[in-house]
């Protein structure tokens, strides 16, 4: 098994936060961008990879209790991760995106999962940013 964990700070409430980054039908503006997400029958979800064009089987579910959406495949259990919101002192928010590979051939790498995290945190802040910025202004 592999695991990688990021972690970006951002500059609201964790509510806001995560009322962000739970909304299924935005998740494709703030996901890797060859990845997609449709709902089926909740949490029943398909995912679609660009790169390999499948679709795959898998669970979604929010915990807006404990700021916490987690994910992972349904038939195969190869892939599982989740996303957890912190709130920190200063009134912004720490979030926290785990991956789990549990069959090294889905593993796309360190290098790689590294830069697709990254990337997916920067563009889950802009979309925080915008929407703090239209409820502010």
């Amino acid at each position: 098994m592999t695991e990688y964990e990021r972690s970006r700070t951002m500059p609201a409430q964790p509510e806001h936060v995560f009322d962000q980054a739970s909304q299924v039908e935005q998740l494709d503006a703030w996901l890797p961008g060859a990845l997609h997400v449709r709902v089926d029958d909740p949490p029943a979800v398909t995912v679609h990879e660009d790169h390999t064009d499948q679709d795959t089987p898998a669970l979604l579910q929010s915990r807006r209790d404990q700021l916490r959406l987690e994910w992972g495949t349904r038939e195969q259990g190869s892939y599982a991760g989740w996303l957890q919101v912190a709130g920190l002192d200063s009134g912004a928010s720490e979030v926290t995106v785990h991956l789990s590979f549990f069959d090294e051939s889905h593993d796309p790498g360190r290098q790689t999962v590294q830069d697709a995290l990254d990337s997916s945190l920067r563009r889950l802040e802009e979309q925080v940013r915008l929407r703090v910025d239209n409820a502010a202004g």
